[in-house]
């Protein structure tokens, strides 16, 4: 994570700007030497949640295979 005097950044703004959208990298703005904002990318919301997690979430077992297990449905 890069950390910038608000100085600098006022100066190289834009150029910061793009390198964020490029590298998607956090910036940290500093004024006296304390953090006072974050530069990140944007990101675009889904339309729709659904297949949000898709590729994420992933299972070592069998799903369809049936258990060993007798139920008591009455």
């Amino acid at each position: 994570m890069q950390i910038v005097k608000a100085s600098e950044f006022k100066a190289k703004c834009l150029h910061l700007m793009d390198e964020v959208r490029e590298t998607g990298e956090e910036i940290i703005i500093t004024k006296n030497g304390k953090p006072v904002s974050i530069l990140k990318a944007y990101i675009k919301p889904p339309q729709t949640l659904f297949g949000r997690q898709k590729n994420t979430i992933k299972s070592s077992d069998d799903l369809i295979e049936p258990v060993d297990v007798q139920w008591d449905a009455e």
